[in-house]
C-alpha cells in the first residue's frame, strides 16, 4: 500500500506542477465562467427551442455540472493519457517492475492519479459555478445542494471512467497517441448519439454516463407541461446564434432516484473492471521481445564476412574524398519534414490520404468546414513534438549547442511544419483558387501558419506537448461547431475580409517574435 500511495502522490504532483497544467487550469476557469452566459451574450450553453431557465441555484448548478462533465470527459482524456508513457521515457518503470507491486495496483495508481488531476479541475469549476451564481443569480436563494449534487452524481462517476479509459488506452495502444484520440472520440460520439436516440425511452438515465438524458428529459417535460409545447430534446454546448430573446421558465432541478444513483456506482465498477482487464495484458515494462529481435539482427550482422580492405596497412587521408560543409538551412528543412511524415504508424497515412482525396470530391463547404479541420487535427502529435522531441530524447544539450540554432534549426522546424500543413490543405486551396476566392486562400495559408506557430510556441514555453494537444482539440471542436472567434482557417464568409487576414497575420508575427525570444532565452540559460 505504501508503494501505491507514493506512486499516486508523485504522479499527481508531477502533473499538477507543470506549466501546461497551470495554463490548462486557467483556461478551464475562463471556460467554466462562460458556462452560464450573461443576458447580453450572443451564445448559450443549453438551448431549449427558445426557452431558457431563470438563473436560480438549480439552473446555474446543474448547467455548470453537466457542462463540466461533458467538457472534461472529452479533453480530460487528452490531458491524462500519458502516465505510463512517462514512466517508460524516464525509465522509472524499470524500477517499478522490480518491486512487489502487482500490475493491477500499478495501473490502479495511474488511474487514481489521472482521476485526482481531473477532480482538481472539477473542484475549481465547482467553485467558479458558485461565483457565477453570486454574480448573475439576482434575487434567487442560494441552495448549496443544487451545486453539490450535479457534480457528485454527474462529474465524479463519469470522470472515473475517463481516467480508467486513459489507462486502458495506454496499455492496449501503447505510444499510438493519435490512435488513442481517434478511438476515444469515436467512442464518445457513439455514446452521445446513443443517448440522443435513447433519451426518450431511458427515463432512468442508467445507460448515460454523463447524465445528459436525465436533464434533457426533465427540462423538456417541464416546458411541455407548463407552456403546452412539444419539444423533444435540448442542445448542450457553446451555441452561437447572436443575441436572442428567450422565454424564461423556473426549473428547480432533478428528483434523484435510487436507480440512477446506483447506476453511478455501477459505472465506477465498470472503470475498475477496465483496470483489472488491462492488468492481465500489461507488459510491466518488459520489452525483452524487442531486445531479442535486436540481438538477432546484430548477430546476423556479426556473422557476415568482414570486407577486406584494399590497403591492409591502413587508410590514408589522401584517398578519401574531400570534406564538404553545408551550413544552409535546406538540408535541415528536408530532415525535419521527413521526420514529420515518417512519425507514427504508416497506416494512419491511409486515413490522411482518404480525407485528403475526399476534399476534392465532397461539396466545398463540407471539405472546408469539417474535413480539413479534422485532417489537420489528426497531425496533432506530429506538430506537438516538433520542438519538444529534443528534450524528450534528452539531446537538447547537443541541439542547442549546434551551429546557429536560432537561425537554422528552429526556422527549419517551423518551415517543415508549415509545409506539411499547406500540403494537407492543398485540395481546399486549389478549389479556392479555381473559384477566385483570394481571401479564402490567404485565410488558409494564414491558418496553416498559425497552427504550427502555436504548436512551436506552446512547446517551447511549456517544455511539453500536452497543452497544445488539449488546445488544438478544443479549437477543432469549436471550429467544427462554427464558433466565429475560433475560425483560424477563415472558412466563414464573414471572415473573407482584409481585416481578418491582417489580424491573423499580426497574430502570426507576434507568435514568431515570442517563440524566438523564448528559445533564445533557453539557449543562453542551458
Amino acid at each position: 500500500m505504501q508503494y501505491l500511495y507514493n506512486i499516486i502522490k508523485a504522479d499527481y504532483l508531477q502533473r499538477t506542477r507543470s506549466y501546461s497544467f497551470l495554463i490548462t487550469l486557467a483556461v478551464t476557469v475562463f471556460i467554466a465562467y462562460s458556462f452560464v452566459p450573461p443576458d447580453t451574450a450572443g451564445y448559450t450553453t443549453l438551448s431549449a427551442s427558445g426557452y431558457r431557465g431563470v438563473y436560480n441555484s438549480a439552473w446555474v448548478g446543474y448547467v455548470s455540472g453537466i457542462m463540466t462533465t461533458v467538457m472534461l470527459s472529452f479533453y480530460g482524456f487528452v490531458l491524462v493519457n500519458s502516465g505510463i508513457k512517462k514512466d517508460i521515457e524516464t525509465e522509472v518503470g524499470l524500477i517499478i517492475a522490480t518491486t512487489s507491486l502487482t500490475n493491477f495496483k500499478y495501473l490502479l495508481s495511474k488511474q487514481i492519479s489521472n482521476y485526482l488531476v481531473l477532480l482538481t479541475i472539477t473542484g475549481i469549476t465547482f467553485m467558479v459555478s458558485i461565483v457565477v451564481f453570486l454574480v448573475r443569480g439576482t434575487d434567487q436563494p442560494f441552495i448549496l445542494a443544487n451545486f453539490i449534487l450535479p457534480y457528485l452524481f454527474f462529474a465524479i462517476p463519469a470522470l472515473f471512467v475517463v481516467a480508467a479509459l486513459a489507462v486502458t488506452a495506454e496499455v492496449f495502444l501503447g505510444k499510438r497517441s493519435i490512435l488513442q484520440f481517434i478511438i476515444y472520440f469515436l467512442l464518445c460520439g457513439v455514446c452521445m448519439s446513443f443517448i440522443n436516440n435513447k433519451g426518450g425511452n431511458d427515463s432512468s438515465g442508467v445507460f448515460d454516463p454523463f447524465g445528459l438524458s436525465l436533464i434533457s428529459k426533465s427540462i423538456t417535460q417541464h416546458i411541455n407541461t407548463n407552456f403546452h409545447e412539444n419539444i423533444k430534446s435540448v442542445s448542450f454546448g457553446f451555441i452561437f446564434n447572436g443575441h436572442k430573446t428567450y422565454k424564461f421558465f423556473e426549473w428547480e432541478g432533478l428528483n434523484w432516484t435510487s436507480v440512477f444513483i446506483f447506476s453511478r456506482v455501477v459505472w465506477i465498477g465498470f472503470g475498475l473492471l477496465l483496470i483489472y482487464i488491462s492488468s492481465l495484458f500489461f507488459h510491466r515494462f518488459d520489452f525483452n521481445q524487442a531486445v531479442t529481435n535486436k540481438k538477432k539482427k546484430l548477430q546476423a550482422l556479426a556473422s557476415l564476412k568482414p570486407v577486406q580492405l584494399i590497403n591492409p596497412a591502413g587508410i590514408t587521408r589522401g584517398i578519401l574524398p574531400p570534406l564538404s560543409f553545408n551550413y544552409g538551412i535546406f538540408p535541415l528543412i528536408r530532415t525535419e519534414f521527413l521526420l514529420l511524415i515518417r512519425q507514427g504508424n504508416k497506416w494512419l497515412w491511409l486515413l490522411n490520404a482518404a480525407l485528403w482525396g475526399a476534399m476534392f470530391l465532397v461539396p466545398f463547404d463540407l471539405a472546408y468546414n469539417y474535413l480539413l479541420p479534422v485532417l489537420l487535427f489528426l497531425q496533432v502529435t506530429r506538430w506537438s513534438e516538433l520542438v519538444t522531441k529534443e528534450k524528450t530524447n534528452r539531446i537538447h544539450y547537443f541541439a542547442y549547442a549546434s551551429y546557429k540554432p536560432l537561425q537554422r534549426m528552429l526556422p527549419a522546424q517551423i518551415i517543415a511544419g508549415i509545409l506539411l500543413a499547406i500540403s494537407l490543405s492543398l485540395p481546399v486551396i486549389i478549389r479556392s483558387i479555381s473559384a477566385s476566392n483570394i481571401y479564402g486562400v490567404a485565410g488558409l495559408l494564414n491558418g496553416a501558419t498559425l497552427i504550427v506557430l502555436l504548436a512551436v510556441a506552446l512547446g517551447i514555453l511549456t517544455g511539453g506537448k500536452k497543452l497544445f494537444e488539449i488546445f488544438f482539440f478544443l479549437l477543432t471542436y469549436a471550429v467544427i461547431n462554427k464558433v466565429p472567434l475560433t475560425d483560424y482557417l477563415g472558412s466563414l464568409p464573414a471572415h473573407h475580409t482584409p481585416f481578418f487576414i491582417l489580424t491573423v497575420l499580426a497574430m502570426n508575427l507576434a507568435l514568431t517574435g515570442v517563440l524566438f525570444l523564448a528559445r533564445a532565452y533557453q539557449i543562453r540559460h542551458l
